[in-house]
C-alpha cells in the first residue's frame, strides 16, 4: 500500500506478492517465509515489550521503532527469506477498510485512486490526500460497481514501511491482518468470520470473491465488557449473514489468540448456534522458534498470494 496503490484481488490467490510476510502487532513481531514453491512455510517469533507498538490512526504506533526494527531483524534471519521485499501486516486498528458503491470507475487504473480518495473524504478523520490507498474491484455490471478500500494515514504508513527498512528489508504488499487472513479461507461458499487481537474483533462476510461486511470494533479492557461486545458483534454480523443470504450460517471461521474451541468457550457459543472451526490451522512444523499462543490467520493469507 502507498500513497499511489491498487491492489487487485486482494482475496484471490493470483500471486504477486513476496514469499516472505511479517505481521506486526503489539504482542511482536510474527515472520513467516517459503523455502521454495514446492515447500512448506518457516516460521519465526520475537516478542516487544509493553508498549513499543500501539496500533491506531490519531498517534505515532511505533513507540520504539529500534526495538521493532531488532525484532524485524531477528525474526527474518530466523526464517532466511530468498528476497529483501516482504509483505507487511498491520494490526486492524491501523487501517480503515470501506466496501463502497459507485455507478463506474474510471478504465484507467492511474485515474482511479483520485476517484476513491475524493469519496473518502468526509469518511475518514485524517488527510485522505495523503493516506495509503489500496483497492479491490469486487463486483462490475453496466449499472454498479463495488469496491474494496482499504486506507491508512499517510504519517502512519510512512512509520511501518521505515522501521521495515531499518531492519534492511523493503516493504511490499501491505494489510491489515484480518483482510490478509480472508485470503486464508480454503472455502468459495459464504463465510462468517471473526478476527480478535488483543485490542479489536473484526468480522466480516464473504460470498465468493464479494465482501459484504467488513467491520472491525474496538473492544474495552474490562472483562466482562469485553466479552458481551465480542458477544453482541457477533450476533450482529450473525443476523446481518441471514439477511443478506436468506440462510443462517452454520459456520463461525475463527482467527484470533488461542484456538477455536477456546474462543468458542470464552464466548459460550455451542455449536447449535455456530460451530467455530479455525480460520487458518496453527503450523505443526517449520517453527524456529516458540511461537506462542498467537493468530496465524493473517500471515498464512499474506503467503497464500506468494510467488
Amino acid at each position: 500500500m502507498s500513497p499511489n496503490t491498487n491492489t487487485s484481488k486482494t482475496r484471490a490467490r493470483t500471486g504477486g506478492r513476496p514469499p516472505v510476510a511479517i505481521e506486526l502487532m503489539p504482542e511482536g513481531v510474527l515472520a513467516a517465509a517459503l523455502p521454495g514453491k514446492s515447500e512448506s512455510a518457516v516460521y519465526a517469533f520475537a516478542p516487544l515489550i509493553e508498549g513499543a507498538l500501539v496500533p491506531g490512526i490519531d498517534e505515532p504506533n511505533l513507540r520504539a521503532p529500534q526495538v521493532v526494527a531488532e525484532a524485524i531483524k531477528s525474526v527474518l534471519a530466523d526464517v532466511t527469506p530468498r528476497t529483501r521485499h516482504i509483505t507487511l501486516v498491520l494490526p486492524d486498528t491501523a487501517v480503515r477498510v470501506f466496501v463502497l458503491d459507485f455507478d463506474s470507475l474510471p478504465p484507467k487504473a492511474a485515474d482511479v485512486v483520485p476517484v476513491l480518495r475524493f469519496r473518502l473524504r468526509k469518511m475518514v478523520p485524517f488527510d485522505v490526500e495523503k493516506a495509503g490507498v489500496s483497492y479491490q474491484v469486487l463486483t462490475e455490471d453496466k449499472t454498479e460497481c463495488r469496491v474494496l478500500i482499504a486506507v491508512l494515514p499517510g504519517p502512519i504508513l510512512e512509520e511501518y514501511e521505515a522501521v521495515v527498512r531499518a531492519a534492511g528489508f523493503e516493504p511490499g504488499a501491505v494489510l491489515p491482518s484480518s483482510l490478509s487472513a480472508l485470503a486464508a479461507l480454503e472455502t468459495s461458499e459464504p463465510a462468517l468470520t471473526a478476527c480478535l487481537s488483543g485490542l479489536s474483533l473484526t468480522t466480516s462476510i464473504t460470498n465468493g470473491q464479494d465482501l459484504l461486511l467488513y467491520r472491525t470494533l474496538d473492544l474495552p479492557t474490562d472483562p466482562a465488557q469485553r466479552l458481551a461486545e465480542v458477544q453482541r458483534d457477533i450476533a450482529v454480523a450473525a443476523a446481518y449473514y441471514e439477511d443478506k443470504l436468506a440462510t443462517q450460517p452454520r459456520r463461525l471461521y475463527y482467527g484470533g489468540v488461542g484456538l477455536a474451541e477456546d474462543f468458542a468457550r470464552w464466548t459460550r457459543m455451542s455449536d447449535a448456534e455456530l460451530k467455530v472451526v479455525d480460520l487458518a490451522p496453527r503450523p505443526t512444523t517449520g517453527a524456529a522458534t516458540p511461537l506462542g499462543n498467537l493468530s496465524f490467520a493473517g500471515i498464512t493469507g499474506a503467503l497464500a498470494g506468494a510467488t
